[in-house]
């Protein structure tokens, strides 16, 4: 099956790659591919991350496994119809830890027909910054803190001695 991949860069701008690949290629064959087109040399580190429909991160796939186990995820041992199988499925591309590109991958296109040109860039939109965009990583905030005391609580809290002296030490 030939796979058409749309490579989204995260930037403010439009930096687009779109590909074509034979689906039983390796990650790591994507993953080089990707760098090519991109304008990097491709020795960094980098994963893929399955992905769902909101582009929440998901389990990892790296470049290069760490765990000692025999069938860890790796990208040269998983293909990409392995992780993408049918249009609008998406992965997550992080190259470069140090800088954190990243890129969303969708597969956009199923296709039966057999060619040996592949893999194939076939359309470009946008330059890639000189700089990978800086990352803004939000988390939500709990509601109350366990160290958020107002006075109230710390009233409550601590009304039981007046000074240290009040305090029994032998009894803890």
């Amino acid at each position: 099956m030939i796979y058409k991949i749309r490579v989204i860069l995260d930037t403010k701008k439009d930096v687009i790659r779109t590909l074509l690949v034979d689906s039983s290629s390796t990650l790591e064959d994507l993953h080089k591919l990707i760098a090519k087109v991109f304008g990097f040399n491709g020795q960094e580190m980098a994963s893929f991350y399955r992905s769902d429909d909101e582009w929440n991160q998901g389990e990892e796939i790296p470049l290069f496994s760490m765990d000692d186990a025999p069938d860890a995820l790796c990208m040269a041992t998983t293909t990409i119809e392995q992780n993408i199988e049918d249009p609008e499925e998406k992965l997550i591309y992080v190259y470069d830890y140090m800088n954190m590109w990243t890129f969303y991958c969708e597969l956009i296109e199923v296709t039966k027909t057999t060619t040996s040109e592949l893999p194939k860039l076939i359309l470009t939109i946008g330059e890639v910054p000189d700089e990978a965009p800086e990352k803004e990583f939000k988390a939500d905030k709990p509601e109350k803190d366990a160290f958020d005391l107002d006075d109230d609580d710390f009233d409550t809290h601590f009304d039981e001695f007046d000074s240290l002296d009040d305090i029994d030490f032998d009894k803890y």
